[in-house]
């Protein structure tokens, strides 16, 4: 078959031009339309012409996808491709070019202007241009092979594609571990009666798609169970997003919550952007100080929660999730709905599943376990080696009131790690990070007066490492440079030993005389054996 290039039909705004001069019947104007369309004409051509032998081959094919016509450089290819011009051209070009994308161009009428082909023949830099006629109409396609061996010649743009693409799916898979829960339900540490009674409850809520409310004073896990309810559920695979509302201004809440649409307004992306709702689709949302949310948008949220709907901002089209929510605050909602901060609607669709963490205070059992994993955390990473917690330190972590909870009580840990070499804390380590510590003197003080008018223990009722010689108020100097954690201990030894004796070894009336909790007094007795009689 020969060679000689196809002809182009006209591009249809010439022969619009064209009609519309006729119609005027101005000879001038009728003869510069024609001018413009054989300009466009050669142009067409010329381009064709250009491509054609700037190109190392070129192919036409019909609008039912048939080989109509090849260049001679196109033949070289079809030894390769396992066949002759004579058995190439009239056939479906899928049929003899595998992995070609002639048709797609075809079907939907839009180029593909650059695209990497690889066949048996080898892998081909190529270019896809429709073909239509004057009404528009796409009749056939031409494809045209710029570079062989490109993996050669386009090394450099190949070499950055690649570089790019690594970088595209490195960040991907950091998103995607990011939002993977860090936590199970077995990071909630603890054996305490309180801590185990939150781990069962968040054991069973993490059965159900029901909206969970996690309740408790700041620094005490919630964010940690969050984590831990939504790899225990059947969403697990999926991701968890969360939300700290106090920490996102109330003008951007709602693009936060909802997304945005492209073009919603000056400034917004023009290809819009996905909200928190969009991006936890299929898992769980957790929103983080709930508390803190405004009412303005309260009643948007109810409607996302019972309908499992949303509407990005800026658009009219209404989105299917399905998100399961976990909210947690250390306010008091029951309060906020009753002095109308909180919308009461939104609290009974959040309060299905109401878990309260406790307060470190109301778990000190709990506190060498605590101190144990916090200092594990911080060596590892901080790089430094191991520090364990003496006696001492923990009677003196046991009688601060750690409004901070956990996180306070790490941050104490930390301090006193990385300000000493010692490998063993003491609680002389701990006096410096802790502002109340001076106050646990007093504090042991005012025990040691209740003690002693209570009536004094005899040495059968009292235990063996509570025989301490009480000083006097008006001890010698001398007797009291000694360190303030080891007087604090023998202080409180003493006022424990008298409320047990006046209670006849009644712990649990003895942790009332003593205004401490019972377990904090369980604890403080089983360290003591620990200790020189």
């Amino acid at each position: 078959m020969a060679s000689h290039v196809p002809p182009v039909a006209a591009p249809a705004a010439a022969a619009a031009a064209t009609s519309a001069a006729a119609a005027r019947g101005g000879s001038d104007v009728a003869a510069a339309a024609l001018d413009a369309e054989r300009v466009l004409e050669l142009a067409a051509k010329s381009l064709f012409d250009v491509f054609n032998h700037t190109a190392i081959g070129t192919m036409v094919v019909d609008r039912n996808h048939r080989i109509v016509w090849i260049s001679d450089g196109y033949k070289r290819f079809l030894p390769a491709l396992g066949h002759e011009e004579a058995d190439f051209v009239g056939r479906r070009v899928e049929e003899v070019v595998p992995n070609t994308l002639m048709g797609q161009v075809i079907e939907s009428g839009q180029p593909i202007l650059v695209d990497l082909l690889t066949n048996q023949a080898g892998t081909f830099l190529v270019s896809r241009l429709p073909l239509k006629n004057e009404a528009g109409e796409v009749i056939g396609a031409v494809g045209y092979v710029l570079l062989d061996h490109p993996e050669t010649t386009m090394q450099p743009l190949l070499a950055k594609f690649g570089r790019l693409q690594g970088e595209l799916d490195a960040a991907r898979r950091e998103i995607a571990q990011a939002r993977r829960p860090k936590h199970s339900i077995a990071s909630f540490i603890g054996a305490s009666p309180a801590a185990l009674e939150v781990k069962r409850l968040a054991r069973r809520v993490a059965l159900t798609d029901s909206a969970v409310l996690l309740l408790g004073e700041t620094g005490t896990g919630k964010e940690l169970l969050a984590h831990g309810i939504h790899a225990a559920s059947r969403r697990a695979p999926r991701p968890l997003v969360s939300v700290n509302i106090a920490a996102v201004p109330d003008t951007l809440l709602e693009a936060e919550f909802f997304g945005v649409a492209p073009g919603a307004y000056t400034g917004a992306e023009r290809k819009g952007r996905e909200g928190k709702f969009k991006l936890a689709d299929g898992g769980t949302l957790f929103l983080d100080e709930i508390g803190d949310m405004p009412l303005a948008l309260q009643a948007k949220l109810l409607r996302a929660l019972q309908e499992q709907e949303i509407e990005p901002l800026g658009s009219n089209r209404v989105e299917r999730v399905d998100v399961r929510v976990i909210a947690a605050t250390s306010r008091d909602l029951a309060a906020m709905v009753a002095d109308g901060r909180f919308r009461a609607d939104l609290y009974y669709r959040l309060n299905v599943l109401p878990i309260r963490l406790p307060a470190l205070r109301e778990r000190l059992a709990d506190l060498e376990a605590l101190a144990e994993a916090l200092s594990e955390d911080i060596a590892r990473r901080s790089g430094m080696a191991h520090k364990s917690l003496a006696p001492d330190a923990l009677d003196l972590l046991a009688a601060q009131p750690w409004p901070g909870n956990i996180r306070e009580l790490r941050n104490v840990i930390e301090q006193a790690t990385l300000m000493t070499d010692d490998v063993h804390l003491q609680a002389r380590h701990f006096v410096a990070s802790l502002p109340l510590a001076g106050s646990a003197r007093g504090a042991a003080g005012a025990a040691r007066a209740a003690a002693a008018s209570e009536a004094v223990p005899s040495p059968a009722a009292a235990p063996a490492w509570a025989e301490v010689d009480a000083a006097p108020d008006t001890a010698p100097a001398a007797a009291l440079l000694r360190p303030l954690a080891e007087q604090v201990s023998e202080i409180e030894d003493a006022a424990i030993a008298a409320a047990l004796a006046a209670t006849g070894g009644n712990r649990v009336a003895a942790a009332r005389l003593l205004c401490m909790s019972r377990a904090a007094l369980y604890a403080r007795l089983a360290r003591q054996p620990r200790r020189p009689s």
